[in-house]
């Protein structure tokens, strides 16, 4: 079963997904900041991250860069999820070390499909 990490500082949402990652089987821990996202990458090191992007304390965009930057959490594939998806920020996102790049509300299906790809080492557009 595989690890995931969803940094979500939205408590129905990071409730939500939560919910509907294990009932498809995932082992799923949760961080409502990211510092404490950053925190748990480190300690849990989970098999992916999905990552909210706006986020208290530190962003996803710094948390992405420190998860890719650090060579204890580097391999592990980062999905940014934003609610407020402006031009240019898919490529932002990419740039900080995110692997791929979601918009809210989530088309869950391609985010499992996404999931699926990046854990078995591909890539997938969401």
């Amino acid at each position: 079963m595989a690890h995931l990490l969803l940094v979500e500082d939205n408590e129905a949402s990071r409730d939500m997904l939560g919910r509907r990652l294990r009932r498809r089987g995932f082992d799923v821990s949760l961080a409502a900041d990211g510092a404490e996202g950053l925190a748990q990458a480190r300690a849990l090191g989970p098999d992916l991250v999905l990552l909210d992007l706006s986020l208290p304390v530190l962003d996803g965009w710094t948390v992405a860069r420190i998860l890719k930057s650090d060579a204890a959490t580097s391999s592990i594939p980062v999905v940014a999820l934003t609610a407020h998806a402006m031009a240019g920020d898919r490529e932002r996102a990419l740039a900080a070390g995110c692997d791929d790049f979601a918009t809210k509300p989530v088309d869950f299906e391609a985010l499992l499909a996404a999931i699926g790809a990046l854990l078995r080492g591909g890539r997938a557009r969401v």
